[in-house]
């Protein structure tokens, strides 16, 4: 499991560093970057964080992703999880954030 960090879509407001349990994600020339992927722990604060599509966590074969990619918008209180296929097809599910720890 991994991250891969747009640097054009990043506006460099950084909160993913933040949030980041492993402290993988570092800045340069004010933009966030990870320099090793591969350790990612797969627990997506920083894509849940980042507000700027900037962010996709790569869903590998190992938990049946295939090469997709999966990161998350904001529209008020709704968070639209989209998932890229590596078909180019595009599969979006929509939750309530003051529900999405309901579960």
């Amino acid at each position: 499991m991994s991250i891969r960090i747009n640097q054009e879509a990043c506006v460099g407001c950084l909160k993913c560093i933040k949030v980041c349990p492993g402290s993988l994600i570092k800045e340069k020339d004010k933009k966030a970057y990870i320099k090793y992927p591969k350790d990612c722990w797969g627990c997506v604060s920083c894509v849940k964080e980042c507000k700027f599509d900037a962010i996709d966590f790569y869903l590998g074969a190992d938990i049946g992703g295939n090469a997709s990619t999966m990161n998350v918008t904001y529209e008020g209180d709704i968070l639209h999880w989209k998932i890229k296929k590596s078909d180019g097809t595009v599969k979006t599910i929509d939750v309530f954030s003051k529900d999405s720890n309901k579960y």
